[in-house]
């Protein structure tokens, strides 16, 4: 079981040394849990773990007879206890380079970032400085930091700093050289890269890891995720992104006892069954999906679009005529569905744009025109972001069973009439990013995540709507409620079938409700068949569908 408590608790306990004991908690709130004991008909209020299995659920009165019977009693004090959250979109390694890292996320100028990379230097003495989550629409020049501009900030060391959306970054020139760069489809001139410079520049970082490094960063991640009470984590890999062994070694920490457990995707190219089979047998992977790029994002105007940005970037040429990039064609993504979907492994990608959606959606139905559409409904594809879908990509997706696993807190920061969509895309295109409403209507199951390390896990909690919708003025859709007055750590998005839909939400002990959640039953028993999901991903034996812990979500006080 994994705790979550933003102030210290008080815990009347019987001393136990055996880990994993038999543990009675009791005057909580059950999330949708029933009664072992349903005489009186009150709602429970208390469950006994013995190890990582729920013995028993029941009120107070029922609770009593367990004191003399367990080995620690834990008074919750109205605490809410949920089914373990799931994270279905994450990157562990740079995860814990960003937790160790210079965080730039609340600078508001140029200067501003550049004083934390020159303290940031000072303190590591001349080694290599990750510097992240930069945002150039929030800073006060709206521009990225030049190679010029790091380089006196760092005394011409190395410095590697990604932008927030991980499609772009601002080098040093040490860095660039280091990288090789310059020669790079990408590089701007000025020092940052996109597109085959930003992987190249990414590569050359990340490949300095050593073992001890990447133990070092993957176990921050994985700290990280079990305190915000997360229990499983979907692990996103690419070529782009890091390397074969960065995905074992992931694979492998999440095998370790006290930290959630890790389902790992690679996104690479197929169009042959058995190599797609022996390429996900070597790494351990569920399927070739994830980070395989259809396109960028609209923060580094690399997502591809069928109308132009409103801007372009550095070295792009004249605004109005840029549309972004698409990486993948039909073929490709037909012939790569083809063969996983043959090898028994989830397809997809990263997918944002409109035009990279279309592009994913024409492949798609290319595929099931070849294969029938039930087999492709059963190999539980998936996609990433789906960001700018149209009534006709949602239908494709929801005929063919493939799942949207999006990031609502993308809406939180970037979304409305006046955000960082809108200055790229225009208010009436922001205002129609991420339609969770409509995905839902649609019949399409959605599965929610952070993008750790794009978006901090924290925040992830507070963005789903009772509604699920985007910003006012998007359509058809509802507008926006308030946000709810929960404490954000009670709506984060997982459990059993985070489908979004308004199911009516349970009760919580000040009367307040956690919206957008259906109620999932709180007992861990076995893994569900195929035909009731518990995240995207097939029961293709333990791996794939791992038990999950309660965790308890405290109130503030």
């Amino acid at each position: 079981m994994s705790t979550l408590q933003p102030q210290p608790q008080p815990e009347r306990a019987r001393s136990s040394s055996a880990p994993g004991g038999r543990v009675l908690l009791h005057g909580g709130v059950l999330a949708g849990a029933t009664s072992d004991d349903d005489v009186s008909g009150a709602a429970p209020t208390a469950l006994v773990l013995d190890g990582s299995t729920v013995a028993w659920v029941g009120d107070e009165a029922g609770a009593s007879a367990w004191h003399d019977r367990v080995d620690r009693v834990v008074d919750l004090d109205g605490a809410l206890v949920t089914p373990g959250f799931a994270d279905a979109h994450v990157h562990l390694t740079m995860t814990g380079q960003g937790l160790d890292g210079v965080d730039l996320s609340r600078t508001r100028s140029v200067r501003e970032a550049l004083d934390l990379v020159e303290q940031a230097v000072r303190r590591r003495r001349g080694r290599p400085v990750y510097a992240h989550s930069w945002d150039e629409t929030r800073w006060a020049e709206g521009r990225p930091v030049t190679s010029a501009e790091l380089d006196r900030a760092s005394y011409g060391g190395v410095v590697y700093m990604p932008r927030v959306d991980a499609h772009s970054a601002s080098l040093s020139t040490a860095m660039a050289t280091i990288a090789r760069v310059r020669e790079i489809d990408g590089w701007d001139g000025t020092g940052v890269v996109r597109r085959d410079a930003f992987a190249a520049a990414t590569n050359a970082f990340t490949t300095t890891l050593t073992p001890a490094d990447r133990e070092h960063h993957v176990s921050l991640a994985l700290r990280a995720a079990a305190a915000a009470g997360i229990t499983l984590l979907h692990e996103m890999g690419a070529a782009h992104l890091t390397g074969h062994d960065d995905i074992r070694a992931v694979l492998a920490h999440g095998e370790a006892p006290g930290v959630p457990d890790v389902v790992t995707y690679w996104g690479e190219l197929v169009d042959d069954a058995d190599a797609a089979a022996e390429l996900a047998g070597f790494l351990g992977v569920l399927g070739l999906a994830g980070d395989l790029c259809a396109d960028g994002s609209f923060g580094s105007f690399t997502a591809h679009v069928e109308q132009p940005y409103l801007g372009a970037p550095s070295g792009a040429g004249e605004e109005g005529h840029h549309v972004g990039f698409g990486y993948l064609g039909v073929d490709e993504v037909r012939d790569h569905v083809l063969a996983c979907t043959r090898a028994g492994l989830q397809a997809g990608g990263h997918v944002i744009g409109d035009a990279a959606l279309r592009t994913m959606a024409t492949g798609f139905r290319a595929a099931a025109e070849e294969l029938g559409v039930e087999a492709v409904r059963a190999a539980r594809h998936r996609w990433e972001h789906v960001e700018l879908p149209s009534p006709q990509v949602l239908a494709t997706m929801a005929e063919l069973g493939v799942w949207a696993s999006v990031q609502p807190v993308f809406d939180a920061l970037w979304g409305g009439s006046e955000g960082m969509y809108a200055a790229r895309l225009g208010p009436e295109r922001a205002l129609s990013a991420l339609p969770l409403r409509d995905m839902v209507d649609a019949g399409i199951r959605v599965a929610l995540g952070s993008d750790s390390p794009v978006t901090p896990r924290d925040r992830g909690r507070r963005c789903v709507r009772p509604s699920c919708t985007t910003t006012p003025g998007s359509g058809s859709r509802p507008p926006r409620p308030s946000p709810p007055t929960r404490s954000p750590a009670t709506s984060w998005p997982g459990g059993p079938e985070a489908t979004c839909a308004p199911a009516p939400p349970p009760p919580t002990s000040s009367g307040t409700t956690v919206p957008g959640r259906p109620s999932p039953p709180t007992r861990a028993r076995a893994c569900p068949s195929s035909t009731t999901p518990t995240s995207p991903c097939p029961s293709r034996g333990s791996p794939s569908c791992p038990a999950r812990s309660p965790t308890t979500v405290k109130e503030p006080e």
